[in-house]
């Protein structure tokens, strides 16, 4: 941005992908300290000068989430009164991003809370991935640019599949709309598996929509947490005569033991990104994978500085 030096800074969430984004853009993290307290309180002190600078803090969402959250919030505030130029958040999976909504009575949008202690925190832009539902953008009373995970997942299984008998699935009728980004991204017919709720209160497959029989069904999703929709789905459409069926999401949560379900489980494999920072003890067998978006956010922070155009990597 102008003259302003460019600097990255990372919390605690996800070094590895921390360090991916710093290698592609040719630069050193910079110097941050976090220390906690005993009463868990959590001090963030930057370790050199920020003055005038274009900062981004990356910090993801995932387990401790709120300690996480609460670091991220610190360590902006800490860079505002650095006097940093600009700072950036850079949030590769969104805090409480599944909370974008009032579907109940007396409850709180957290997703909307959050945008806002960022912030008041000090930020003075965003940058995330794929996020649960778009009215998150609306939200924001700053800039936020929100990047697609879907070409690095779909290039995985390009390289990988014969993608000429193939079909894109969706794990049920909600998500046919972020399924259908991975159909047209790969040139696929997209199939629907229709999985309602029963009158005993419990998800069940009522049927599918369009034709799996003799085909390779790639199931798409943004998030997967339990992993019950995608296990679910794999079963209904092999009942139906597919010939196999694979899973891809960009943000891959997976709560414990979905990953230990996933490896014992029909599919032949399932590839996630490394927003969030997956157990080293649960990623050893060759269902899971995982590809770096890493150069994604690099190529978009150096566009964010140099001031150009970064929609092309919205797509």
């Amino acid at each position: 941005m102008g003259d302003m030096k460019l600097k990255v800074f990372a919390g605690n969430s996800n070094q590895a992908l921390a360090q991916g984004i710093c290698r592609s853009l040719g630069v050193a993290a910079g110097a941050i300290e976090f220390v906690s307290f005993s009463n868990e309180n959590v001090k963030v002190k930057i370790c050199e000068n920020v003055r005038g600078c274009d900062v981004f803090l990356i910090q993801t969402s995932c387990p401790p989430v709120n300690d996480h959250l609460m670091e991220l919030l610190i360590a902006l505030d800490a860079l505002k009164y650095a006097s940093a130029g600009r700072i950036t958040a850079v949030l590769p999976y969104y805090p409480y991003a599944l909370s974008d909504s009032k579907d109940e009575p007396r409850i709180s949008v957290a997703a909307r809370l959050v945008a806002d202690l960022l912030v008041e925190s000090g930020a003075d832009r965003i940058l995330t991935m794929t996020l649960h539902s778009p009215q998150i953008v609306g939200f924001c009373r700053v800039p936020i640019d929100q990047l697609s995970g879907v070409p690095t997942i779909c290039k995985h299984f390009a390289e990988r599949l014969d993608l000429s008998n193939c079909v894109a699935a969706a794990p049920d009728i909600s998500r046919a709309k972020v399924t259908e980004a991975y159909a047209r991204h790969l040139g696929l017919p997209l199939v629907v598996i229709d999985n309602r709720m029963s009158p005993e209160g419990n998800m069940r497959v009522h049927g599918v929509i369009g034709s799996v029989e003799n085909r390779d069904v790639l199931l798409f999703d943004d998030e997967i947490i339990t992993g019950e929709s995608i296990l679910d789905g794999a079963r209904a459409v092999l009942a139906r005569g597919a010939r196999s069926v694979h899973a891809g999401c960009v943000h891959g949560t997976l709560a414990p033991g979905a990953a230990a379900r996933i490896i014992d489980s029909e599919l032949e494999s399932l590839v996630v990104t490394d927003t969030i920072p997956q157990a080293r003890h649960e990623s050893h067998s060759p269902r899971l994978g995982f590809v770096s978006v890493a150069k994604h956010f690099a190529d978009a922070i150096r566009a964010i500085h140099e001031e150009t155009s970064i929609s092309a990597l919205f797509t």
